[in-house]
């Protein structure tokens, strides 16, 4: 675990941290738009991506990007157990939908409590 936390993280970019916590509650909450508003989150994430100041910011959109697109992989893996019955399906669609919240929910903590989320050493 990466418990860095970094004391200026807020500092001169209180719109860019807005809009970051949107978009953890955006991915938060796609389960009311049946994944829409993960898709638009994402957009937004790619865009913003290299406007971003400091490696704080840019562990929580990768972390964001990366937890999306490993939700996306797992989903299509899984999905042929719905050829078999409901219930295999089901089981797995709503473990990869655990898995999902989990990663947002940590990450949402993690942005609030000012603490990057870990990246892989370059």
């Amino acid at each position: 675990m990466n418990d860095v936390v970094i004391p200026g993280a807020t500092r001169g970019h209180e719109g860019l941290r807005t809009l970051t916590h949107v978009l953890y509650g955006l991915h938060v909450l796609t389960w009311l738009s049946v994944g829409i508003f993960s898709v638009i989150a994402m957009i937004i994430n790619y865009v913003k991506r290299p406007d971003l100041p400091d490696d704080f910011y840019r562990s929580h959109y990768r972390w964001q990007a990366r937890s999306f697109w490993f939700t996306l992989l797992w989903l299509v893996l899984t999905s042929p157990l719905w050829l078999f019955m409901i219930f295999p399906g089901m089981f797995a669609s709503s473990l990869v939908g655990l898995w999902y919240l989990y990663r947002y929910i940590r990450g949402w903590m993690s942005f609030a409590e000012n603490r990057a989320m870990p990246m892989p050493a370059r």
